[in-house]
């Protein structure tokens, strides 16, 4: 029943840690555009191109 004394207060700091936290998030824009980095992954417009000569041949 002692140990109550300890656990309940820091429940309630860690409870309140967790929403300013979440709040901090909010106010920040965290979770302003959930499915564009999905989309960005899918439609990749790299211009990046092997250029396909014979360094990457393995000469083994």
């Amino acid at each position: 029943m002692n140990m109550l004394i300890y656990l309940i207060p820091l429940a309630l700091f860690m409870g309140t840690l967790g929403l300013g936290g979440f709040l901090w998030s909010l106010k920040t824009g965290q979770y302003d555009d959930l499915e564009g980095a999905s989309w960005r992954i899918l439609f990749d417009d790299d211009d990046a191109r092997p250029s396909g000569g014979k360094e990457n041949v393995d000469q083994g």
